[in-house]
C-alpha cells in the first residue's frame, strides 16, 4: 500500500450511536480506529450519540468510516445525513442501506428476483393479537423463527417450538420493532459470506461455516464467548461454496449494495439448498467478527481490509457545483 494512497485527510470513525447494538458498534469502531491509525491515517472516534453530526463539517472531516450497527447507523439515516453534508462514507448508500435493514422488504425484493429465502409471515402492529398469532405455525410449520425485522445481532429473536411460545415470542420481538417477522425455520447448517466491491466488480470472499453450541448463534455467543466454532475455509464441497457465493453476489447486487456487505444463509440439510436470511450492510469488525476472518482466509489483513473499505468511501450523489444565481 503506497503512502500516497493513505492521504485520506481527516477521517471520522462513526461508532456507538443509539441502537440496541451500541456495545458491539463501539467494539467494531475501536478496532477500525486502531487499524487505520496503525497505517498512518488521521482517524478520530466520533459517537453520534454524544456529538451532533453537523460537527463533521465544522471540523472538516474528509471521509467517514461507518462502524455503526443497527438503527440510525445501518438503515440509511446516517447515510442520508452524510449525503447532505457532502462527506463520502463507507458502505452502501441510502436506499440499499434502508432496504437491507428491513428484512421484510429485503425478502420481498429477493423473492421478486427469484432468489431463495425462507417463507415468512409479516405481522404489522395491528395483527399481533392472540387469534392471528396462533395461526402462524399453521402457515409456516414448527419450529419457526420470530424476530424484529429491523434489528441485528440476533436481538429479540426466538426459536419457537410450540404454539404456546408464540405470543411471548411476538411480545419480545415487538419490544424492538413495531412489526414482527415470523420465518420458516430451515433445519441445517448456518453459513455467512462477505462481499467486497460494487456492481459488476463486486467479489464474494470465502464462505464461513458457523457451528454454535446447540445451534444457539445468539447475541451472547456472537460477541462475548469463544464457544462458537468458525470454519474458514468452510470445508464445504467446492460446488456448494461456489453456488453460495453466486447467490450472495446476486442478492448483494439486487439490493444495490456497494463497498462491502455480508449475507447470512442456511443450508437445508435435506437437499443442501441454500436460503438467504439477511444482508448486513455495516457488518461487525470486532475480534469475533466474520468479515475480517473471511478476508484473512483470502490473504487480506484486518488493516488492509479497513484501508480498502475507506478507499471505496463515496457518495450516492456528488453535490453540484454552485455557479451563482440561475435567474
Amino acid at each position: 500500500m503506497s503512502q500516497k494512497s493513505l492521504n485520506f485527510g481527516k477521517v471520522a470513525v462513526l461508532m456507538g450511536g443509539h441502537s440496541a447494538e451500541r456495545e458491539v458498534s463501539l467494539m467494531s469502531g475501536h478496532g477500525v480506529l486502531q487499524a487505520l491509525r496503525a497505517r498512518g491515517v488521521d482517524a478520530v472516534a466520533f459517537d453520534p450519540a454524544q456529538r451532533d453530526l453537523g460537527e463533521l463539517r465544522k471540523e472538516q472531516f474528509a471521509r467517514c468510516f461507518i462502524a455503526l450497527h443497527g438503527r440510525h447507523g445501518e438503515d440509511g439515516t446516517v447515510q442520508g445525513a452524510l449525503e447532505l453534508l457532502g462527506i463520502p462514507y463507507t458502505g452502501s448508500g441510502v436506499m440499499a442501506s434502508s432496504v437491507a435493514m428491513d428484512k421484510v422488504m429485503t425478502k420481498r425484493l429477493w423473492s421478486c428476483e427469484g432468489l431463495p429465502t425462507p417463507r415468512y409471515v409479516w405481522l404489522a402492529e395491528d395483527q399481533q393479537g392472540l387469534e392471528r398469532v396462533r395461526t402462524v405455525p399453521d402457515e409456516l410449520g414448527l419450529p419457526l423463527i420470530v424476530k424484529p425485522p429491523r434489528e441485528g445481532s440476533s436481538i429479540g429473536v426466538t426459536k419457537v417450538r410450540g404454539y404456546s411460545q408464540m405470543q411471548d415470542a411476538v411480545r419480545l420481538s415487538a419490544r424492538y420493532d413495531a412489526d414482527v417477522l415470523c420465518e420458516e425455520f430451515i433445519e441445517g447448517e448456518e453459513v455467512t459470506c462477505p462481499v467486497l466491491g460494487t456492481g459488476a466488480g463486486a467479489t464474494a470472499l470465502p464462505v464461513i461455516r458457523i457451528l454454535a453450541p446447540d445451534g444457539a448463534y445468539d447475541y451472547q455467543n456472537k460477541y462475548f464467548t469463544d464457544d462458537v466454532q468458525y470454519q474458514c475455509p468452510s470445508g464445504l464441497p467446492e460446488a456448494e461454496e461456489r453456488e453460495i457465493q453466486r447467490i450472495v453476489l446476486a442478492s448483494y447486487r439486487s439490493l444495490g449494495c456497494r463497498g462491502w456487505g455480508r449475507a447470512d444463509l442456511m443450508i437445508r440439510a435435506s437437499d443442501r439448498k441454500p436460503f438467504l436470511l439477511e444482508m448486513n450492510t455495516s457488518p461487525g469488525m470486532t475480534t469475533h467478527s466474520l468479515v475480517p476472518m473471511s478476508a484473512r482466509a483470502a490473504g487480506m489483513s484486518y488493516e488492509d481490509l479497513c484501508i480498502r473499505l475507506l478507499q471505496a468511501a463515496t457518495l450516492d450523489y456528488a453535490a453540484p457545483a454552485l455557479t451563482g444565481d440561475s435567474a
